[in-house]
């Protein structure tokens, strides 16, 4: 997935939350729908669908259900890239 999608699937607010969430550990789409009272599961799902089209997290399916997980390598690539701006910038002022 390219870095402008990854990025704007991480400029939502819920799927950010959901992403901060799946830090605690493997969820199944339950699981986070039911922290998120507001919300449909229709649209908790679509959520999880654009993060991982964005290849933010991973689904493992067991059984009948399907638990969803962070891709750490996505957050590597992005925090490599954002690294690299900084550091460009200090370069090109000395």
């Amino acid at each position: 997935m390219s870095m402008s999608a990854t990025l704007k699937a991480i400029a939502d607010p819920m799927r950010r939350s959901i992403l901060e969430l799946l830090r605690q550990g493997s969820m199944s789409a339950g699981d986070i729908a039911q922290h998120f009272p507001a919300l449909t599961q229709a649209t908790v799902s679509y959520h999880l669908k654009l993060l991982k089209q964005a290849d933010l997290i991973t689904e493992t399916r067991k059984k009948n259900f399907i638990y969803y997980e962070l891709n750490a390598s996505v957050f590597e690539e992005v925090l490599t890239w954002i690294y690299g701006l900084g550091l460009g910038d200090k370069e090109h002022d000395a």
